[in-house]
């Protein structure tokens, strides 16, 4: 996002993760808050995702999503051990980092392609 102040909320997001957490008493306000930037900036895929992401926490009180891999190579996929395709030890909270920090730069196409694979996530 472009508004210095949807940046200074997504570091206010990232910095009380860190602390204290998914804590959701003061982090569905924070997403809601830069829900609204987005809103303003007029990005409906992560209105989208924002939204989805607050029902998913308020329901579940954690965020129960992986983040999302890349694509292995086809020659790559054989070397993958079982380790490498678990994606269970990312935590809840390292997950959400990595979503809320996908929202400061919407002009990288990874960026826009892994807020998508968390939209179609949210939505399963």
């Amino acid at each position: 996002m472009e508004n210095t102040n949807a940046i200074k909320v997504i570091d206010k997001i990232l910095n009380n993760l860190d602390k204290s957490g998914i804590n959701t008493d003061t982090l569905i306000d924070d997403i809601k808050a830069l829900r609204v930037y987005a809103i303003e900036e007029e990005v409906p895929l992560v209105v989208k995702v924002l939204r989805l992401a607050c029902e998913h926490i308020e329901e579940h009180e954690a965020f129960l999503l992986p983040i999302p891999q890349d694509e292995p190579l086809e020659e790559d996929e054989e070397e993958l051990t079982e380790e490498d395709k678990d994606v269970s030890d990312v935590s809840p909270v390292e997950s959400l980092k990595y979503l809320i920090a996908l929202t400061r730069n919407l002009n990288n196409k990874d960026n826009i392609s892994d807020l998508k694979e968390y939209k179609e996530l949210l939505l399963a």
